[in-house]
């Protein structure tokens, strides 16, 4: 199922409006510009020469200061490489005639990815739920195999796979992007139902797609990259959004362990945790803090995506900047949790998005 799906929440209420409203500067930008400003080894060190270039003395306390700082910056630069070649290894070599397949490709962040390597001249394949109202050249460029399939049907999923390595060839570039629409409904309100669907379409499809399509990479000469669109609400667990939240950490987590089961072999495992993107699926939730919290636009997410997957590299990407954070989130005090989740709002953006919905409309 696409993320285009219309959210289903407690009120009869038709939401006519999103309720999130773009912020220009945000704490993302403001760490952009210092990475590429203050916090660039490379700038500090430019400092540096132009302190040598006045005869500074190396007993002075700028010239001092300014070596320490750079070599400070240096050394966190070098050490995550380090870190990084030691986590997940040489980068693949990435050919020109990979076959792409995007599962939830039909709006929202897959449809992006699939159009930008459309565009590129890429084979493409896309499976979504939805049935195109138009020609799939026309939605997607030339060259794209659009399937209409519902990803978690086991068997629908293997009648696409033969259809695609027919038409394209075997798939070396597994991006799953699928995700259920947003319920919104606490818990005890939850029909079991929905709660059984979205586990199916954003976990148990998951499962389905990897054992069929992962033999295929497994066999290829230069092996090839899965690429799992996720969410930290599967660490963050939002009130209002067991299913969703459950969902995504099953998901993390079945990605993991593939990682884990495939070291050592030619494929590139790349976990995407992303935040709340302007699409469709969350357009109807207010951001509890858009400053901390931006709502990223999908064309952010998939330029990430689509350099790590075209750089060969593995690893996990997780945007916006807080969402770096959830690791530290998760070792902290519980006492430390429980005042950031009151400061942040994140257990009260539903039910807020809910009634500021029914007073739009």
């Amino acid at each position: 199922m696409s993320d285009a799906d219309p959210p289903i929440i407690k009120t009869t209420a038709k939401v006519s409006k999103p309720a999130v409203r773009p912020t220009r500067f945000t704490i993302d930008t403001l760490l952009t510009v210092l990475s590429k400003s203050l916090f660039n080894p490379f700038l500090a060190w430019i400092l540096v020469l132009c302190l040598r270039a006045h005869v500074t003395p190396q007993t002075d306390l700028a010239w001092i200061l300014t070596v320490a700082y750079a070599s400070v910056l240096t050394v966190i630069f070098v050490a995550r490489a380090i870190n990084d070649r030691v986590a997940y290894g040489l980068p693949r070599t990435v050919s020109e005639d990979e076959v792409v397949l995007v599962t939830g490709g039909a709006s929202g962040l897959g449809l992006l990815i699939a159009q930008t390597y459309a565009m590129r001249g890429t084979s493409v394949a896309v499976l979504d739920i939805k049935k195109l109202d138009e020609d799939a050249s026309r939605a997607f460029g030339d060259g794209v195999l659009y399937i209409p399939c519902d990803v978690a049907d086991r068997g629908a999923l293997e009648r696409a796979k033969e259809k695609i390595t027919e038409t394209l060839g075997r798939p070396t570039i597994i991006i799953n992007c699928a995700a259920a629409r947003i319920n919104g409904v606490p818990l005890l309100e939850l029909p079991a139902g929905a709660f059984e669907k979205t586990i199916r379409t954003n976990l148990i499809a998951a499962f389905h797609l990897y054992q069929m399509f992962l033999p295929g990479i497994v066999a290829a000469e230069n092996g090839g990259t899965l690429v799992t669109v996720s969410s930290v609400l599967g660490q963050l667990t939002a009130a209002g959004l067991s299913d969703y939240a459950a969902s995504k950490a099953g998901l993390s987590a079945l990605h993991r362990t593939i990682e884990a089961e495939m070291r050592g072999s030619p494929i590139k495992t790349l976990l995407i945790e992303i935040g709340q993107m302007s699409t469709p699926l969350f357009d109807w939730v207010r951001a509890p803090n858009q400053f901390f919290a931006p709502v990223l636009e999908p064309v952010q997410v998939a330029r990430e995506m689509v350099a790590a997957i075209d750089s060969g590299r593995g690893g996990v990407i997780r945007l916006p900047a807080y969402a770096i954070l959830v690791n530290w989130y998760a070792v902290a005090p519980a006492a430390v949790q429980r005042i950031a989740r009151y400061l942040s709002g994140i257990d009260d953006a539903v039910t807020q998005s809910q009634e500021t919905s029914s007073k739009v409309d």
